[in-house]
């Protein structure tokens, strides 16, 4: 485990991996991770208060020294407006301080900065090596696997974190973009054969158009590669879509992590193929979308984060815009923390016919029944009556016949209220490719019923500049 040497950490080190061991192992008390909470929460407020100038307004009149976590809820909540607005005023320690500087995507809006310093690094990068151990000791209890890390960006975490996570597990790593102009898909599967990566972490996307790619070059995806196990982040991914990527290589393919460059990791994969909170690391909350009524720790609506160490940029409060499921532990796992279920952002739903849809819900429609599909699109209109008709668009590597095309149109039919016509194409729009930046609905859906919206107009020009071809 990588651990900063300077003093100012020295106590921060020896008390969180003190407290983080005996979670992982399951000998942590409720109540001694719930004092801890709160004396952190205490901690980041009053930080917050006294060095960030978003947080010194926003949090005016908060006595950081009495807050109690049963509080929590009458402080204001923090939006991504807020972020896009206040830029480096959200900070809460100077950029000297931070070990690394990342940025969001600024796809659909401006790019926020996203420092972090040791504290943050160390504190997330935990939990993701143990979700790593437990799912690795699954599938190669022999030996280290190699990893191959396929990131967006040259500014995401994406790689620095995993690449510290691969070390602590005395991994071999390999950093691959192929959406890098440097490297692209081919020089990408070259690597993969070539070093013979036995895991690959990546979008679901850039995971089906690698196959798609491989197909392209003339490999055997099965023969010529290693990859056994796909770890998956960053769009959704449903289990009828992780059976895509499974049949595409042959593999095992986890949701392996949830988080944001501004809220770090919030939780990671087990063996199992379940999420779980990383309770030490974070206060999480349920609220209603739409009235922002408190739910409770346990059930379905949006989440919202209290980062609980004293960073760079801890967030209070935090609207993640991401609508989820959160259960107690049942896993059997061997990992603490409560189970956690994404199921979509609060603006990707879709309205059939006067029934609302989630994400979750249409994809798991589309793709439930089908085999080695390696993407897909809807697109919903009206027929002639005015009524709701959607159009779903496949692209598989062995297709079906007529009758399991109409087969195959009359169940989706039937889960989303609506009559379907099934088609089974060559190539999909590029647009389907940027999900991890944009949103899976600007990615995924093409409503001619309404006007483009500015989400869908960036994943327009995005995907201008992708393919699997480079």
């Amino acid at each position: 485990m990588w651990l900063p040497t300077a003093p100012k950490y020295r106590a921060f080190v020896e008390e969180y991996f003190d407290l983080h061991d005996r979670y992982v192992a399951g000998r942590l008390p409720e109540q001694e991770l719930q004092e801890w909470a709160q004396t952190q929460l205490r901690k980041v407020v009053a930080l917050t208060q006294s060095s960030s100038p978003f947080y010194r307004e926003q949090l005016a009149g908060i006595d950081a020294e009495t807050l109690r976590l049963d509080q929590l809820t009458e402080l204001p909540f923090t939006t991504k407006d807020d972020l896009r607005r206040e830029m480096m005023g959200m900070l809460s320690r100077d950029l000297d301080e931070a070990c690394f500087l990342y940025e969001t995507t600024g796809t659909t809006g401006r790019a926020t900065p996203c420092p972090r310093d040791a504290r943050e690094v160390m504190a997330s990068n935990a939990h993701v090596t143990e979700s790593w151990r437990n799912i690795f000791a699954k599938h190669f209890p022999e030996r280290t696997p190699r990893v191959g890390i396929m990131g967006p960006t040259e500014v995401h975490s994406l790689g620095d974190t995993l690449g510290d996570v691969a070390r602590n597990l005395d991994s071999m790593v390999a950093k691959i973009w192929p959406y890098s102009p440097v490297i692209g898909f081919r020089k990408a599967l070259e690597l993969m054969h070539q070093l013979r990566l036995d895991v690959i972490f990546c979008t679901p996307n850039v995971a089906l158009s690698l196959a798609k790619a491989a197909q392209f070059y003339g490999y055997d995806r099965r023969a010529d590669f290693a990859a056994r196990v796909w770890l998956v982040t960053g769009e959704l991914c449903t289990p009828a879509l992780a059976h895509q990527i499974d049949q595409a290589w042959q593999a095992h393919t986890y949701n392996a992590l949830y988080g944001a460059q501004e809220s770090l990791v919030i939780a990671s994969a087990c063996a199992n193929g379940r999420m779980h909170l990383a309770a030490p690391n974070y206060v999480a909350e349920l609220i209603d979308p739409e009235t922002t009524e408190n739910v409770g720790p346990y059930g379905r609506g949006e989440l919202v984060v209290t980062m609980l160490i004293e960073g760079s940029k801890p967030l209070i409060r935090y609207r993640t815009g991401d609508y989820v499921h959160i259960e107690p532990n049942g896993c059997g796992c061997g990992i603490s923390g409560p189970l956690i279920r994404i199921t979509g952002r609060t603006l990707d739903r879709l309205e059939l016919a006067g029934r609302g849809f989630r994400a979750w819900e249409i994809e798991e429609a589309v793709l439930t029944g089908v085999d080695a599909c390696l993407g897909y699109q809807v697109e919903i209109g009206s027929d002639d009556a005015g009524d709701d008709v959607a159009r779903v668009r496949l692209d598989v590597f062995a297709r079906p016949g007529e009758d399991e095309r109409r087969s195959h149109g009359t169940r989706i039919s039937a889960r989303l209220g609506v009559p379907v016509t099934v088609d089974y194409v060559d190539e999909l729009d590029p647009v389907t490719t940027t999900g991890a930046f944009v949103s899976w609905k600007a990615a995924r859906i093409k409503d001619t019923r309404r006007e483009r919206d500015p989400e869908t107009e960036a994943a327009v020009a995005l995907a201008g500049r992708r393919g699997y071809r480079s």
